[in-house]
């Protein structure tokens, strides 16, 4: 019977000829393409000629441009991406765990709480929304004088913030089509697609910057060379992480036998990296926030006093972001991984861990391991998610073009391993009905 269920490369190069899997593959790249369009389109009366150094200086607006898949660096009708709806997911979660009883009874809801916290996700997205919005252009207009005509008046901000919103409120919405009609997880596949888009700009410019016009061996080539390598390792790196996994051995009573025959369900899979990006999104998005509401308030001497405590600039900001990653990827492997729950799915299916005792040892032998990865798996996130903003640091002079590891390349490679298991297992799947229709 396993052998049944192996797709050789044949199945799978047939697979991918698959009606539906031909239609969902169709309908993303338009997707995309119409996603690729909307970053071109920049909001009227906006000069953005300079503003690709100016958000390269700054690492919390970077961040954004990054998340938002480089519209920002257009002043595009996406430029805020779908950070607003991450936020507001980020805030609904961690009240739904027994902080507010009413978002605490929701999540015991089953489908029915699920939806009506993702709708309150989605009010306190727009609230969100806006309020980003306006002082992204506030803080630009403050800055950089000429970038937007007519910025002082309050209709013309209250505009250019209302185009941000619905932006973002589309790419909401085409994220929900894609997930539904598309491949992958849509708002996933949306931010990888921003970030891939740039990956050619982003080579061509560490190319120019390191070995400048004419490339040699005295004036960079093998540092260029270097650069590629050390990218594609940290690649490797990245997937090695995203894709390992703590194995525990399970064996099954004498009631469910037959269950023991099922050679590929003898172990319990654990993840080493759980919560995937989302704990340095989660902790990118506590650190912009308060920077993003205080250039309403704060004059530019206390905002960069501010700044160097959360612009992940400086040492101590790096620490505060560093604690934060750490203590997200706690809190979301819980959220996602219940111990007693997986103990009591365990014992109700006949199955029990050897030499240990079903129930509440099981329980804690549950979490003793989960912790433990979960101990290897934030740290490799936290340094993998912290290199772009330390090399810097220790290499002053190191071109604004390069970039080493970042949330960017942890987004891409988490989507892309997502992605091929939800097309293997569409391929899978496909086999199953021919193999019981023949």
């Amino acid at each position: 019977m396993a052998s049944s269920t192996t797709l050789s490369f044949k199945d799978k190069a047939k697979g991918l000829w698959n009606k539906d899997i031909a239609k969902r593959v169709l309908f993303t790249l338009v997707v995309l393409l119409i996603y690729k369009i909307g970053l071109s389109v920049t909001v009227p009366n906006v000069k953005v000629s300079d503003l690709t150094g100016t958000l390269q200086d700054s690492s919390w607006l970077s961040l954004i441009s990054l998340i938002g898949g480089g519209g920002l660096e257009s002043f595009s009708i996406f430029s805020l991406g779908v950070t607003p709806y991450i936020t507001a997911s980020i805030i609904v979660q961690m009240l739904g765990m027994d902080v507010i009883p009413y978002f605490t009874e929701l999540t015991k809801q089953g489908n029915v709480g699920r939806k009506k916290m993702d709708q309150i996700t989605r009010y306190m997205a727009v609230v969100f929304a806006f309020v980003q919005s306006l002082s992204l252009i506030y803080m630009m207009n403050k800055n950089y004088t000429g970038l937007i005509s007519g910025a002082d008046s309050v209709s013309q901000m209250a505009y250019i913030a209302l185009v941000f919103t619905a932006g973002s409120f589309i790419l909401i919405w085409l994220g929900d089509q894609m997930s539904m009609k598309g491949i992958g997880n849509g708002l996933s596949m949306l931010i990888a697609a921003g970030i891939v888009g740039r990956l050619p700009q982003q080579v061509i410019g560490s190319f120019q910057s390191l070995c400048g016009k004419s490339a040699t061996v005295d004036n960079g080539m093998w540092i260029f060379v270097g650069y590629i390598v050390a990218y594609l390792l940290i690649i490797v790196l990245v997937t090695l992480i995203n894709t390992a996994e703590r194995k525990i051995p399970i064996q099954y009573t004498s009631s469910s036998v037959a269950l023991s025959h099922l050679k590929t369900a003898n172990y319990l899979p654990l993840k080493v990296n759980s919560a995937s990006v989302m704990p340095v999104i989660f902790a990118s998005s506590i650190m912009l926030a308060p920077l993003q509401i205080m250039t309403f308030f704060m004059g530019s001497e206390k905002l960069s006093k501010v700044s160097n405590w959360l612009g992940m600039k400086t040492w101590y900001s790096l620490a505060i972001y560093a604690v934060l990653i750490l203590l997200f990827t706690f809190f979301y492997v819980k959220l996602q991984i219940n111990p007693e729950r997986l103990s009591k799915d365990l014992g109700k299916s006949g199955a029990y861990i050897p030499s240990v005792r079903p129930g509440t040892e099981t329980e804690k032998y549950i979490d003793k391991v989960l912790s433990r990865i979960t101990v290897l798996g934030s740290v490799a996130l936290m340094l993998i998610a912290l290199l772009p903003h330390v090399l810097p640091l220790i290499w002053t002079k190191m071109p604004s073009s390069i970039s080493l590891g970042g949330t960017g390349m942890i987004i891409v490679v988490g989507v892309a391993i997502e992605t091929a298991k939800q097309i293997e297992g569409m391929m899978t799947q496909d086999s199953y009905k021919k193999y019981y229709q023949a």
